[in-house]
């Protein structure tokens, strides 16, 4: 399960479990933070978009850190006319960890995805040919 969620000015697609850096936020750490600007939630081949965001749609997290980037260096130069500057810029963030999905916990989705994954493979072990490829296969040999 994912979702795209709207924070910052900037779009994030988040899974249950995913780490990423933010806009800084005004949380402590080890806070639980809410995002209710989710413009997207898809589970598999069910996506669901928002006009502009999907009503009651939650993303949860927890933030992990709050830190500063590394600093972008910008130089102003031209030529011939002794004119140089420097400058430099350290944008600050907020680490967060996603927990949940509408209401979807990362040890549910991992479940579920392992589920669907042996499901899968049950499937592909199987070494029954149905029997419609067994006729077309036949009639292409002969």
């Amino acid at each position: 399960m994912y979702a795209v969620i709207k924070t910052g000015g900037k779009q994030y697609r988040v899974s249950p479990g995913d780490t990423l850096r933010v806009e800084t936020l005004a949380a402590a750490e080890g806070d639980s933070v809410d995002f209710d600007e989710v413009l997207m939630v898809g589970n598999g081949d069910d996506v669901t978009i928002g006009t502009p965001t999907v009503s009651d749609a939650k993303v949860g997290g927890k933030v992990l850190a709050h830190g500063r980037a590394k600093k972008v260096k910008i130089v102003k130069f031209q030529r011939r006319k002794h004119h140089m500057k420097r400058m430099g810029h350290r944008q600050n963030y907020t680490e967060l960890e996603i927990v949940s999905i509408n209401g979807v916990t990362a040890s549910d989705s991992s479940a579920n995805n392992a589920e669907s994954s042996k499901s899968e493979s049950k499937i592909d072990s199987g070494s029954a040919i149905p029997a419609a490829v067994e006729a077309t296969t036949a009639a292409d040999s002969t």
